[in-house]
């Protein structure tokens, strides 16, 4: 069914995107540029979803591939689910209420935290480290072993990571630009009196609304505002955590 969804989706949104472009429509109107955005979407979306049948062999074949869930998932024991659950609830913790409401009646211990999962183990990162530190041994068995080969071992067992950490930060740092050019764009717009927007061109018997003319209206920047600052949170939150995790199970590694 989805896959039906987004091939529908995708085609009508492409040969809108087409009409667009062959009537002159171009990145100054807003609905051009959502309309391009949405191609972009639909086109990742459907991508996804032909990667999925393909790797889970279902629909258009005739023995499907099983699919068991993760052993940390099978374990009761473990409590800790922030791999495992979704992307809106890693970016929030959502996940973590449960302890939340628990901690709020009673103090936690152990049992309540329950086990780490396996790839947060210290015997796993051991093991994920030494790998990487044979692999420089074998690549560098004529030249001299020293401080860099670890570093190199390092970098290629937690490397990612502290790579993904590192894009969150930029990120967020990047968002915080958002703040003061929302500011002053509502600034400016209410010294001027903040007028309504009033589109002026019309194409195909439809009024369009230019980007710039919606981007400077104050109640636009105010929310554009907001969702900056949520991303901007959220991204430094992340970045804290991975970078936090990382070093955790490198400690434990070494």
């Amino acid at each position: 069914a989805l896959l039906f969804y987004w091939t529908l989706a995708f085609i009508t949104k492409t040969i809108k995107f087409v009409k667009f472009c062959d009537n002159g429509v171009g990145f100054s109107q807003l609905r051009f540029c959502l309309t391009g955005l949405l191609v972009v979407l639909y086109g990742m979306l459907l991508a996804v979803e032909i990667n999925v049948i393909r790797v889970r062999r279902y629909v258009f074949f005739k023995t499907p591939k099983e699919v068991k869930p993760p052993e940390d998932l099978q374990d009761l024991g473990v409590r800790f689910l922030q791999p495992f659950v979704n992307l809106l609830s890693k970016g929030t913790y959502w996940w973590m209420n449960t302890f939340i409401k628990t901690a709020h009646k009673k103090p936690i211990d152990l049992k309540t935290i329950g086990k780490l999962p396996i790839a947060m183990r210290a015997l796993t990162n051991y093991i994920l480290l030494n790998e990487a530190f044979e692999a420089q041994k074998n690549k560098r068995s004529s030249s001299p072993q020293g401080s860099r080969s670890i570093w190199r071992a390092l970098c290629c067992a937690f490397g990612r990571p502290l790579l993904l950490s590192s894009t969150f930060r930029i990120l967020a740092d990047l968002l915080g630009f958002a703040g003061p050019l929302c500011i002053s764009g509502i600034v400016h717009n209410v010294g001027k009196g903040n007028n309504t927007i009033r589109p002026q061109t019309k194409i195909l018997g439809v009024f369009f609304i230019s980007s710039q003319e919606f981007l400077s209206n104050a109640y636009v920047l105010a929310v554009l505002l907001f969702f900056a600052l949520l991303l901007q949170r959220t991204f430094l939150q992340a970045s804290y955590y991975v970078a936090i995790e990382t070093g955790i199970n490198l400690r434990g590694a070494i």
